[in-house]
């Protein structure tokens, strides 16, 4: 079976759906970022700190190859995973993106109490999060395989949207990536 792949922008739900997904797919759920944190002993912002993004961004590409090439896994990845050129050609070749999509103002209520995510740990999170979605979204869009909006909607009625989209898929219809955005 081939691989879901979640991309997204913090907040869009990617570990929480990618949870529910692998239950309803009988696969195992990986967390890219929980896999770099079990690999290294260290959260993510004491890497930051130590390592810098940089650093972050390679142990963040060696996870990212590794997990693509297994098969028949549901992989939730952090959300600059998409930055790197090879990470996204290691996403798209490692089975079916599915870019789950949401405003700022959404992440901004999503992440506000988080004190894990060290790009929001400056003065405005906001305008952050909109930096990071003007370079982000058209990175997302272009490998992703389907598009699903996490906006005010719980996480079970996404995890059917995907399914239900992964259906047509599998069905052999090409799905129109502009009524997919």
């Amino acid at each position: 079976m081939r691989n879901m792949i979640l991309v997204g922008p913090m907040g869009a739900g990617k570990s929480t759906i990618g949870r529910l997904l692998a239950k309803e797919l009988r696969l195992p759920f990986k967390d890219s970022d929980k896999e770099i944190e079990q690999r290294t002993g260290a959260n993510i912002p004491w890497i930051f700190d130590v390592e810098g993004e940089q650093g972050f961004r390679e142990r963040e590409h060696a996870v990212i190859a590794e997990l693509c090439r297994q098969r028949g896994i549901v992989l939730a990845t952090g959300g600059g995973a998409v930055l790197r050129e090879d990470n996204r050609e290691a996403l798209k070749g490692g089975g079916c993106v599915v870019y789950l999509r949401t405003s700022v103002e959404q992440q901004l209520e999503r992440t506000s109490r988080d004190r894990n995510r060290p790009l929001l740990q400056k003065p405005n999170p906001g305008q952050v999060l909109a930096e990071l979605m003007a370079i982000r979204d058209p990175l997302y869009r272009a490998i992703a395989d389907i598009t699903v909006e996490t906006d005010e909607r719980p996480p079970r009625l996404v995890v059917l949207e995907i399914l239900d989209r992964l259906k047509v898929l599998s069905a052999g219809e090409s799905p129109d990536r502009s009524a997919l955005s």
